[in-house]
């Protein structure tokens, strides 16, 4: 079943180039289709992805220009993007993890020993877990343009909360607003410049900061905003740009380093910047009340889920940000995935989701060198392989079994293997449209939840 279900892809990733009947050349999908297919439909105006494992890089892709001026360069692994949330578990989470590592903070520490409002509201029972795990029990809500992180602590303490704190997991920038400042009162020093200090300056990663300075103004890629460098979210704008759940720029190379980092047990190249405890215990799971798995800061299946794929482990991890950037890490696999986009499209999120979700299966089926894990019966596999080739789909996807297809190939001109037992994938031009044509063997097969 296992080679069953890596044929279907091997049909759609791998082969680079098959005929069909009539000697036309089959178009394989790659990382460059899928970008450069999202771009035609105005999803992003363009898009990076690196791929690799603890010892480097093995792939990179990049289509479209930094922005819309007809002179303006092509975008590459070291153009500088907003990674909106991404910041969570690119600064605060590691932040948080170096001043727990040193027994400055615990994660059972009430956070009212930071935020005294807290306490004279009654509120001791949300913890630092609690904060990272996004199961405080807070809710979001716009910061005001008036002293800003005062009275965000202040409404924050003063909310009245729908479930108790660990009972639910609902996302909510507010935890890593207050993570953040967390970080600047038990230090002694902004996330930013902790951050750089503590992590990127020995990462090297000149590409990571909070506030970009004007002169890389040309060099970053836009948001919405027209002005680049400027972070996106309207709440790290109030809080001056420096906050725990949006603000940081970084490039897909950093990125990379930083993924790499966290492959090696907190090794970089032969040097260490976080414990290998610090590490283990960032993406160790916890369970909420309603079923969602994250780890510390970082996501494990939950709703927000979509660039772990279909072949990812269920010991992966990783963080999407709403500009467009996504970030995942597989230690059973020794992969990562990393895509960052100039999106244009905010309305269809699940258009969006799909597009990460594809990129991630791509990558891990072309670059984990076999170590997948335990796969899914093949009739949902089925069901996969048309979830993903539905960018590429015209009106319809024909799943045909292998009966049908019997009286049927010469009409249809279907691409089938010498063994008709596995699935042939082809993009026929017709009438300067592609179609897709499939052909699987009539199998029996339970179903799962993807």
């Amino acid at each position: 079943m296992h080679l069953i279900y890596l044929a279907l892809l091997a049909c759609l990733f791998c082969v680079p180039s098959l005929l069909h009947a009539s000697d036309e050349p089959v178009q394989a999908v790659t990382i460059d289709t899928l970008l450069q297919r999202a771009i035609n439909r105005n999803l992003i105006a363009g898009g990076v992805v690196v791929v690799g494992n603890k010892n480097g890089i093995l792939h990179a892709s990049a289509r479209g220009a930094l922005n819309s001026n007809a002179a303006a360069p092509p975008l590459n692994e070291h153009t500088i993007f907003d990674i909106a949330s991404l910041t969570k578990v690119v600064a605060t989470t590691p932040a948080v993890m170096t001043l727990l590592d040193s027994g400055k903070v615990a994660l059972s520490d009430p956070i009212s020993r930071w935020f005294p409002e807290f306490k004279d509201a009654g509120r001791d029972d949300i913890t630092l877990l609690h904060l990272l795990t996004h199961t405080s029990g807070l809710n979001d809500f716009n910061v005001s343009g008036d002293d800003p992180m005062k009275t965000t602590i202040q409404r924050a303490a003063g909310e009245k909360f729908r479930n108790r704190p660990g009972e639910r997991f609902n996302y909510a920038d507010i935890n890593f607003i207050l993570l953040g400042e967390m970080v600047r009162r038990v230090s002694g020093l902004p996330l930013n410049e902790y951050c750089r200090s503590n992590i990127y300056e020995p990462l090297n990663a000149r590409e990571t900061m909070f506030l970009p300075p004007a002169h890389l103004a040309s060099t970053i890629a836009p948001t919405t905003d027209p002005t680049s460098g400027i972070v996106q979210d309207h709440n790290s704008r109030r809080l001056g740009g420096v906050a725990g759940h949006a603000g940081l720029f970084s490039s897909a190379y950093d990125l990379a380093n930083y993924a790499r980092m966290i492959l090696g047990g907190g090794v970089l190249d032969g040097k260490r910047i976080l414990s290998e405890q610090v590490v283990t215990r960032m993406c160790s799971p916890y369970k909420s009340g309603n079923g969602v798995v994250r780890g510390l800061g970082w996501d494990i299946n939950s709703p927000y889920s979509a660039p772990r794929g279909m072949l990812f482990s269920d010991k992966s991890f990783g963080h999407t940000g709403y500009s467009g950037s996504s970030i995942w890490i597989d230690p059973a696999q020794d992969l990562f995935v990393i895509l960052l986009t100039n999106r244009l499209n905010y309305r269809e999120t699940s258009v969006f989701n799909q597009l990460r979700r594809n990129v991630s299966t791509l990558a891990s089926a072309s670059f984990s060198l076999g170590n997948y894990p335990a796969l899914p019966p093949v009739l949902e596999t089925e069901r996969m392989l048309e979830e993903l080739i539905q960018e590429f789909k015209p009106a319809a996807i024909q799943l045909l079994p292998q009966k049908v297809v019997k009286q049927k190939v010469a009409k249809q001109k279907l691409v089938r293997s010498s063994s008709s037992k596995s699935l042939k994938l082809a993009f026929h031009k017709r009438s300067g449209k592609k179609t897709i044509k499939t052909a699987s063997a009539h199998r029996n097969g339970s179903r799962r939840r993807g």
